[in-house]
């Protein structure tokens, strides 16, 4: 009786072996399953996720290395981590009118209000025209619907920015309309005038109160005033 109780304790030992081994199998096989099937999705998506790579690439060659492009009248040579350029407070010290030598144009682009033009641009570091203000000018009527719009310091007259530059006119409508200020990006400053405080305060060269870069996902981002830029070039 003895040797027939331990027998049938050793075969139910066996057999609970036996279904554990096979649960074990069972786990093995959905697993490698699961796997096979991630495989296969990720050799599918492979050439889509090239090309996508391949995309972002050619839209960001100006930030990998370093290139050459010419935006409007001016050479850039673009290099990775190379902006914003930073300068000291030096640049926005007191002169012959606030922190410029002299008060903004008369006669500023797109009707933008010149008391409010010399107001932000000259005596000001912090504040800036209300959300949307450049909407209440005449900008999005005359801005040029063909070829990227060069945008002048209020004050001196230099070449600040050229929009759009590496995206579309609506591209860069929109961002500016989401955001409430026309809105730049590294590739669309001149940087031979174009400054940044370590506080993000974008100026000009000259003293003039631009805006402040306020970076997001894509990079750096320059709000800036419209009637910071709303000048006249140089020569006229």
């Amino acid at each position: 009786e003895r040797h027939i109780k331990l027998s049938a304790a050793s075969a139910s030992g066996c057999l609970f072996r036996s279904k554990r081994e096979h649960i074990e199998q069972l786990i093995k096989l959905q697993l490698l399953f699961k796997l096979k099937n991630i495989m296969v999705n990720f050799l599918k998506a492979a050439p889509l996720l090239l090309v996508s790579l391949s995309q972002a690439t050619a839209r960001s060659a100006a930030f990998i290395g370093s290139s050459n492009q010419v935006y409007g009248r001016r050479l850039v040579t673009v290099k990775a981590g190379e902006y914003p350029v930073k300068c000291g407070e030096d640049v926005m010290s007191q002169k012959s009118h606030g922190t410029s030598e002299k008060p903004v144009q008369k006669d500023l682009r797109w009707g933008c209000d010149y008391e409010t033009a010399d107001r932000i641009c000259n005596f000001n570091r912090h504040y800036a025209e209300f959300a949307g203000y450049w909407q209440t000018t005449k900008f999005l009527e005359e801005v040029d619907k063909k070829d990227p719009t060069e945008y002048y310091d209020s004050n001196t007259g230099k070449l600040l920015f050229t929009a759009p530059v590496g995206r579309s006119l609506e591209a860069y409508l929109q961002e500016s309309l989401s955001h409430g200020w026309p809105s730049f990006r590294d590739e669309e400053v001149n940087w031979d005038y174009v400054r940044c405080l370590p506080d993000g305060e974008c100026v000009s060269v000259d003293g003039t109160h631009l805006g402040h870069n306020i970076p997001d996902g894509k990079g750096n981002r320059y709000c800036i005033n419209l009637v910071s830029v709303a000048g006249r070039p140089e020569e006229e």
